[in-house]
């Protein structure tokens, strides 16, 4: 039984298992730069952000 194959997140050509999940080294490129340039993000909730929990000792 042969695996499927999955398709390259940038152009949507099959995937090349040297490059998985992409099809090629320039499309891997590609993904690395707008990583690097800030295009992808990780959303993050900051610290101050978040609710304090209710202390028991009446301690901050």
């Amino acid at each position: 039984m042969t695996e499927p194959k999955g398709r390259c997140p940038n152009c949507g050509a099959p995937s090349d298992p040297l490059f998985k999940p992409f099809c090629s080294k320039r499309c891997k490129d590609v993904d690395l730069n707008r990583w690097l340039k800030g295009v992808y993000s990780i959303p993050v909730v900051e610290d101050d952000d978040l609710p304090m929990p209710d202390d028991e000792d009446g301690h901050a």
